[in-house]
């Protein structure tokens, strides 16, 4: 697989990123970012992420932490435009540490971060909620 091919003005941000990136990875795990973020690029490209089911964690066994915040940082700065993207991970009571990835402001603040804990909290409950409801309704019970 050769790189991805970013259009020349809007994706200037990735193809900056990845430059550095190339630099600074194993050639092993560069190649396995490129795999992994090239159909999203693509998709962003095409103006198709809506459809594109994507989760860096669905691989957890093949696919190292680093590489996955990698894929992550990727992907935040072809939507945002921003080279200044952070991975931060947030302890959360119900679910255990959650990674986030978010502005360089956001990541220091941690009234911000933990409005953000609040926000996945209350989605998680919302969430085993539905599950139990579809459970005792006979719905499937995977979302």
């Amino acid at each position: 697989m050769s790189e991805y091919e970013v259009p020349q003005g809007d994706g200037q941000p990735v193809e900056v990123y990845l430059d550095l990136l190339r630099i600074r990875m194993d050639t092993e795990d560069y190649r396995l970012l490129l795999r992994v973020v090239e159909p999203v690029l693509k998709a962003i490209d095409e103006e198709r992420l809506s459809t594109l089911d994507f989760a860096l964690d669905s691989d957890a066994d093949e696919l190292p932490q680093e590489v996955r915040d990698e894929a992550a940082l990727v992907i935040a700065t072809a939507v945002t435009g921003r080279l200044d993207n952070e991975v931060v991970e947030i302890d959360v009571d119900d679910t255990g540490p959650v990674r986030i990835v978010t502005d360089a402001t956001t990541a220091s603040d941690p009234d911000r971060l933990g409005e953000i804990a609040e926000y996945i909290r209350e989605r998680h409950r919302q969430t085993e909620e539905l599950r139990g409801i579809a459970e005792v309704s006979g719905l499937p019970t995977d979302f």
